[in-house]
């Protein structure tokens, strides 16, 4: 069982994309601090293989339930909410990490796949944050806050991924969509903060094991090391806790100082 001082202790958060590489790696961290865990994705097994999060979670000593939730849906989004409330009585922390990606050139992007990676990456973003919000602002505040929203962004919203556009775009959307939610809703007590990733390394396989790709990443990050699913995890369990009461539209970077160098 988890101690009565764990830092998410009684919290009551959704995860989107829990259920493989970095949002299952969030999804375990904020469990592990006390906080009920709701796990939201279209499918409950890992893409790159092992236990199913919500399997792992309870293993572990924590509170968890799985959600299946297109993001892609308003009316699954808003009923993803609304189920999470009816069972838990509140939403104190919003962690928008679902995406998708497709690799292609400005030349090569289709607009089938264009408006898919927007609907899903960005519109995802947008629809979970409004029904979260919606919510948070009929919460009574807890220590100033009435609810807490963690977007992952990427350092490929800041600078580009090469052949990759519609990726970047969404993910400088997201950077954007922080920082707006962040001034309008602050007088309603109301946080949002982004993580920024650079290469994380989830065991996915693919476009993130290309050579070309592991080569350009492991040259460009000062750090000796890439990154680690439990890295952006711990940035997050920051900004979800009360810990970071006076943080709000910021956009912390978890990339070993690639964007720095």
């Amino acid at each position: 069982m988890h101690e009565t001082h764990a830092r998410m202790r009684a919290q009551v958060c959704i995860v989107t994309g829990a259920a493989s590489g970095i949002g299952r790696a969030i999804a375990r961290r904020l469990a592990r601090e006390g906080a009920h865990v709701v796990l939201a994705d279209i499918a409950s097994e890992p893409i790159e293989g092992g236990t199913p999060t919500l399997e792992q979670i309870t293993r572990e000593g924590g509170s968890a339930d799985f959600v299946s939730t297109d993001v892609g849906s308003t009316a699954q989004v808003d009923a993803l909410v609304a189920q999470t409330v009816a069972r838990h009585g509140r939403l104190d922390v919003l962690v928008n990490n679902a995406c998708i990606r497709h690799a292609r050139p400005l030349l090569e992007l289709d607009d089938a796949d264009w408006q898919r990676l927007i609907d899903v990456n960005l519109g995802g973003a947008m629809r979970c944050s409004r029904a979260a919000v919606r919510q948070m602002i009929r919460q009574a505040p807890v220590d100033e806050v009435r609810g807490r929203i963690v977007n992952i962004s990427s350092q490929h919203g800041i600078i580009a991924a090469p052949g990759d556009l519609g990726y970047g775009v969404t993910k400088a959307g997201i950077a954007y969509m922080t920082r707006q939610v962040a001034a309008d809703y602050a007088a309603q007590q109301i946080v949002c903060n982004a993580v920024a990733p650079g290469k994380i390394q989830t065991g996915q396989g693919g476009r993130a094991l290309d050579p070309v790709v592991m080569d350009r990443a492991i040259r460009r990050t000062p750090w000796p090391r890439l990154g680690r699913p439990e890295d952006v995890a711990e940035a997050v369990l920051f900004l979800a806790s009360r810990e970071a009461r006076f943080i709000t539209g910021a956009e912390l970077m978890v990339d070993g100082g690639w964007t720095a160098a």
